[in-house]
């Protein structure tokens, strides 16, 4: 066989030139998507000028879609709604740096599904490099988006600033939100805490994209002894870019100032039964239902362990007098069918 003829070090080599050979051609993908983008803005500069400048109606942009299939028809991408893309991606963006340092760095439909649903540039920017330094896929940014992401991201009540050191309290500080939107769980009024734990977990791979990019599951009622008693942590995480554990009590409804003096308990124990020398401090999140910032904030002021109060929300059942304005089945697949045809008319300008 051929493979008997294989000299030493072969596999080794072949493994090597796989991942140079992998990393290069995602290079040249990101080269001709950033030439793209730029070609993009520049044609869209130029429509966006000639319409300013000389008056060009609406109309104008179909006849210019036209000829340029016409005269490249081995091209796509110059739909009239793509050209209209270009025209809103340069007037969001009126400087090639910023382009080239933001949009550039994105697949085109990126760049579109911001353009229409983020107006704000600090904001739209702001998502630009999450969505560049994480990977999400395009309905991963939709979804960070619509869940309102960048208002809620570091906006729990911590202690952080006191109990970690600068570099690690900005991003421990920034790992956590408030809320957090558990928007693929229903549970009823009287679901208890057990209910909610259950229901995060069946939906797992939700809550770990909810919760953010750096935490891997350990487990949930992790069991600690201590002391000849038994505690059970209701969620264990470990966060690969704090290299810390995070501990997570769930509370079905307000926050109240015990639960700091518990949770310091908890922190207190991981640290010494579970954290490896090459670790940080453990960290904490209670998660509530309900919490008062001004309770909350004198709850976690003369704790040594570095801990944190967050709310969640839940998908609320419809009130009664709304749901027979709910669109029918009928409805719904006309509705779909209509924005399947958009979106193919769209996939097709790409």
């Amino acid at each position: 066989m051929v493979r008997d003829l294989v000299p030493e070090g072969y596999d080794a080599l072949l493994g090597e030139l796989k991942v140079r050979i992998a990393e290069a051609r995602l290079r040249a993908t990101l080269v001709v998507n950033r030439e793209l983008v730029l070609l993009y803005w520049q044609i869209g500069r130029d429509i966006l000028a000639r319409q300013r400048e000389q008056g060009w109606g609406a109309k104008v942009i179909d006849r210019l879609a036209a000829d340029l299939r016409h005269e490249f028809p081995e091209m796509k991408g110059f739909s009239p709604r793509n050209l209209k893309y270009m025209r809103a991606l340069a007037e969001a963006y009126p400087d090639e740096l910023i382009v080239q340092q933001v949009a550039a760095q994105l697949p085109w439909f990126h760049t579109c599904t911001l353009l229409d649903k983020v107006k704000n540039l600090g904001e739209r920017e702001w998502y630009a490099e999450q969505a560049t330094e994480h990977g999400w896929s395009r309905n991963v940014l939709v979804h960070q988006i619509e869940s309102g992401l960048y208002q809620r991201q570091g906006q729990a009540v911590t202690n952080f600033a006191r109990t970690l050191p600068p570099a690690q309290s900005d991003l421990a500080q920034h790992m956590l939100k408030d809320p957090y939107v558990f928007d693929f769980l229903s549970l009823g009024p009287a679901a208890q805490e057990r209910d909610l734990e259950r229901a995060l977990l069946a939906h797992l791979r939700d809550f770990l994209l909810e919760l953010g990019v750096g935490f891997a599951f350990v487990g949930s009622q992790y069991h600690l002894e201590v002391g000849d008693q038994d505690f059970y942590l209701d969620l264990l995480f470990y966060h690969l870019r704090l290299r810390c554990y995070v501990v997570i009590d769930l509370k079905i409804g307000d926050f109240q100032p015990e639960y700091a003096g518990k949770m310091n308990f908890y922190l207190s124990a991981v640290n010494d039964l579970l954290r490896h020398p090459q670790d940080q401090p453990g960290i904490g999140i209670i998660l509530c239902k309900t919490r008062n910032r001004l309770i909350a904030e004198y709850a976690l002021r003369d704790m040594q362990a570095p801990m944190g109060v967050a709310t969640y929300r839940l998908t609320e059942a419809l009130p009664e007098a709304l749901r027979g304005s709910l669109p029918n089945i009928a409805e719904l697949e006309a509705t779909l069918a209509e924005a399947d045809a958009d979106l193919g008319e769209q996939h097709t300008g790409e």
